[in-house]
């Protein structure tokens, strides 16, 4: 620990905040660049959505075991060994993915690089907290900047490659490697501080009991777990829902994220006004309202107006999420902050994303017209079968899987249909058979998208009841109060 470690006039606090800051960009880069390449990997690889939902679902429970294995061993193992295995593990998930020649290369990359972002927040939520110890709620919130401003970043990079010709989705995964090489730089040698925790000379097993005994806690756990499926699971899917509509889904993205590094990075005075509790309590709100009317928004004007409602109302979930438990149950550390990554990320990569990749299927299929979707199965048949081109005999099996399904069913069956006409896309059949193919199940695509919205935004209701709870009960108490690691 000594080597590792400083005292506070040791301390490079604006170098450690940015490094910090810039191995978040790293994390949100991961973020967007696999979420722009979505359709790409769906295309070339002929996944379901609901394979997509897994790949970037392991990009986000990954994130989760990550946090469940190492913010318990932040006291002890020191936070700059944790940012040393995130910029290793950051590196090697780009290349897995890159030399990826199937549905699992590209699982096992997004989990490696998941579990790097993880070790990112494992580390650097208890050294801004440490940094900041009398300010935490807006330092957070402005650390917490660079998650959707590297999304900006990331989504503007992967689009601007697009609009010049660039389509490579490998390039664009290699972006992650820029902030990652600046962060290692940064933080790698540095000195860093102890855990407040540690400083306040708090052991493991009270953190443990902080994080597992105190009712608040719990509370916030549960909330966790759906702010962050109303924030990420969406999110993460706005891009191909959106493309598939035929607008520029990245675009919308980073609209989004723009505007909440923007209002993340204003949160001081947001937190003044309403307090933190009442912040959350407006977020609901809004981010119910924002969800559901971006689930029927048509038009480009209506998504983005819808958009925006939406961002305003995540934009202060998962940071003040942190804030809160790091000043109300403070003795619980590294390991609460630990906790309620954990929460959030693993219910979303293992229950949300799936689910909505599913729900996506369901409703993508029945939104298929039967007799011109089959008709084009049929020319497909015809026009690729006497090629021996391997993604050609791939279409031919997966169309030929359809068209028996529809036979013994008289459905058009799911998601083999879906399946069989992303296959032709991504096979060599003539570009007017693509389009078709492109033509047929882009609206589907999209409805399927905007339905598992739908599924999602009652989660707003629900956090709304608890974060009224909350506020009403701090009311009652005379506002919002911070409670001290010595005091607790």
């Amino acid at each position: 620990m000594a080597t590792t470690t400083a005292t506070p006039s040791d301390l490079r606090r604006d170098r450690l905040f940015l490094g910090s800051c810039i191995a978040l960009i790293a994390t949100s880069v991961a973020f967007a660049t696999v979420g722009a390449i979505m359709g790409s990997l769906k295309q070339e690889f002929v996944l379901t959505n609901l394979q997509v939902g897994w790949i970037g679902g392991a990009a986000l429970w990954g994130f989760a075991v990550s946090q469940l294995v190492f913010a318990p061993l932040c006291d002890t193992l020191g936070m700059r060994t944790l940012l040393r295995m995130s910029f290793l593990g950051h590196a090697a998930g780009v290349v897995v993915m890159i030399l990826a020649t199937g549905y699992w290369g590209l699982f096992v990359g997004a989990l490696v690089i998941a579990m790097a972002n993880g070790l990112v927040e494992a580390a650097c939520n208890p050294l801004v907290a440490t940094l900041y110890p009398d300010d935490k709620t807006v330092k957070l919130n402005q650390f917490h900047v660079w998650f959707p401003g590297g999304v900006v970043i990331g989504g503007l990079a992967a689009y601007g490659l697009d609009q010049i010709g660039i389509g490579s989705w490998q390039l664009k995964l290699g972006l992650i490697l820029i902030p990652t090489a600046i962060y290692g730089f940064l933080l790698l040698t540095e000195r860093f501080p102890e855990t407040e925790g540690v400083q306040a000379g708090v052991s493991v097993g009270e953190s443990f009991k902080a994080a597992f005994g105190t009712p608040l806690m719990w509370i916030m756990l549960i909330a966790m777990a759906m702010t962050a499926s109303v924030e990420l699971g969406p999110n993460r899917w706005v891009p191909a829902v959106l493309e598939a509509g035929g607008m520029a889904g990245i675009l919308v993205l980073v609209w989004i994220n723009g505007l909440m590094a923007v209002l993340r990075y204003r949160a001081g005075p947001v937190v003044e006004q309403l307090s933190p509790t009442g912040i959350l309590l407006a977020s609901s709100i809004l981010a119910g309202a924002g969800l559901t009317w971006l689930s029927y928004a048509a038009s480009g004007a209506a998504t983005f107006a819808a958009a925006t409602v939406f961002a305003v109302g995540v934009c202060y979930f998962w940071p003040t999420m942190l804030g809160v438990v790091s000043e109300r149950v403070p003795r619980s550390g590294a390991l609460g902050l630990g906790l309620m990554g954990t929460v959030g990320m693993a219910t979303v990569g293992l229950i949300t994303s799936p689910a909505m990749g599913s729900i996506a299927d369901d409703y993508a299929n029945d939104r298929l017209p039967v007799a011109e979707t089959t008709a084009l199965l049929e020319t497909a048949a015809t026009t690729l079968g006497g090629s021996t081109a391997e993604d050609d005999q791939s279409a031919v099996g997966a169309v030929s899987a359809a068209l028996d399904g529809f036979a013994a069913q008289g459905t058009l069956p799911s998601p083999e249909t879906a399946n069989a006409l992303r296959a032709i896309q991504a096979s060599g059949a003539p570009e007017a058979l693509i389009d078709e193919a492109g033509a047929v199940l882009g609206p589907a695509d999209n409805y399927g998208g905007r339905i598992s919205f739908r599924y999602v935004a009652p989660l707003c209701g629900i956090l709304a009841l608890i974060f009224a709870a909350l506020w009403a009960g701090d009311r009652r108490r005379g506002g919002y109060r911070v409670t001290r690691i010595g005091e607790a």
